[in-house]
Parts: structure tokens; sequence; C-alpha cells
């Protein structure tokens, strides 16, 4: 079945990292881009780490991001990183209401959709995470939860809606070496995309996340919503986000 949409494949650094071990990792990433054929490829790296991030992959077919971006534009909000900054920097993308944004920092899908909008204002593109935790699936609320997340991102409209990516990540399956099962991820993603197309904005990539490993990307990637993955530990070790990658191609 031919797949339309354009494959990305990005990195979730989360909080790991050290000058030098980015360095070799960024290193090893620029030297295996090309395993990643049409796919993109992109790493959204802490705050601190983005100018190395731009001086290493610049001009490269890796792009970079951030974890987090304020919903404002400037103003008296210590420690938090204005969506221009990010852009100064060389950004393409932000995450928005990752489930440990949600969970440690309280934000609400609310403030999920306005950093989104707030990012889409400075150009850059908010790659947004919605997903259900082990709860909420054995409730049978899966659809419920995740259409709660998704509604104030719905409401910024068609036009915003074609300019960002969603991500679903079931908080289950992160960091636990628990996957969903290929079929479990398609069927939500087969309802964030019937959502999508409701507002116009079927053709919005949809990647999936929660423990995504070279060993089950592929079978992932073959489901027909599944556009991508948003990668967490594998990530860090640029053989196995390349070879995540190359599934993807």
């Amino acid at each position: 079945m031919s797949h339309t949409r354009k494959r990305l494949v990005m990195g979730n650094w989360k909080m790991h990292g050290s000058l030098a071990a980015n360095a070799a990792l960024l290193e090893g990433l620029v030297a295996g881009a090309t395993r990643a054929g049409d796919a993109q490829l992109a790493v959204c790296v802490p705050f601190p780490y983005l100018a190395q991030a731009r001086d290493a992959l610049a001009g490269t077919p890796v792009s970079w991001g951030a974890q987090d971006v304020s919903v404002h534009a400037q103003g008296a909000y210590t420690g938090e990183v204005a969506p221009a900054m990010l852009a100064d920097f060389g950004c393409a993308w932000t995450l928005c209401g990752h489930s440990e944004r949600r969970a440690m920092h309280g934000e609400s899908s609310a403030l999920v959709a306005a950093k989104a909008a707030s990012a889409l204002a400075a150009g850059l593109t908010p790659v947004v995470c919605v997903g259900e935790t082990l709860d909420d699936r054995d409730a049978g609320q899966v659809e419920c939860v995740i259409g709660d997340q998704l509604d104030p991102v719905l409401a910024l409209g068609t036009q915003a809606l074609a300019r960002m990516v969603i991500a679903y990540e079931p908080v289950w399956a992160i960091g636990t070496g628990r996957t969903a099962t290929p079929e479990q991820a398609q069927a939500v993603h087969a309802f964030i995309r019937a959502s999508l197309t409701r507002s116009g904005a079927g053709q919005t990539r949809i990647l999936y996340g929660g423990s995504v490993k070279p060993a089950n990307a592929a079978s992932l990637f073959a489901q027909p919503d599944i556009d991508g993955a948003l990668v967490g530990g594998a990530s860090l070790v640029a053989d196995e986000f390349l070879d995540i990658a190359a599934a993807a191609a």
C-alpha cells in the first residue's frame, strides 16, 4: 500500500545529554542520515543544547527542535522559553503537551493547544502529544480521553492543523518496555485521523510514540495511519535511532 504522507522519525532526548555525549550522538546521526531514505529525521533536545544541535546539524538532513515552548511571546516569565527564541536557534519543531509535561507539570489540554498556537505564530511546527493511561484503557475510555485532549487543538482550525503534527503516545507504553501492538496503535491513529479529517486536515501527520525500537518499528510503520515515530530512549543511541529511521524508509 502506498503511503503518501512523508515519514517523520523524531527523537526526544528528554532530560539526557552532555556536551561530550551529544557531540558523539549528533556526529553519528549526521554520518548515518542517508539510512532514513525519504523519511525526515529530527531531534528534540534540552534547551541548553540547542546551540550545539544547530552547529552540528545545520546543512544536514537532520532538523532539530525543543521539548517544550512558552505560551507567551516575551515578558516576565522566569524560566520560560519563548517560541521566537527557539526560532533564533533554527528550531523547526517543538513538542507540546508531552505526557510527562501533562502529568508532572499539570499542563491542561487548553494550555497545550495555546502552546501549539504560540509555536505556529513563530513559524515552528508544534508536535502535539496525546495519549491515555493504563487506567483509561482498562476503563474503555481511550477515545473519550484522546478526544478531550484533541478538542482544543481541533478548535484552532484547519489551517493550523495542517501545519502541525500529532503524536499518539499511550502513557502506559512510555519507557515501560510495553508497546501497543501495531493493531492497538493503528486503531487510535485511525480515530485521530477521523477527527482531523472532520476538521479538514486529514493529511496531518500522526506519529506513534511509546517504546519504539528497531525490532518493532517496521510493523508499526506498516499501519496505514502511522506516519512515523516519536522515539525516546532509542534516540540516545545513534545506531538504534537510525535503524528505526531505516524501517521508516
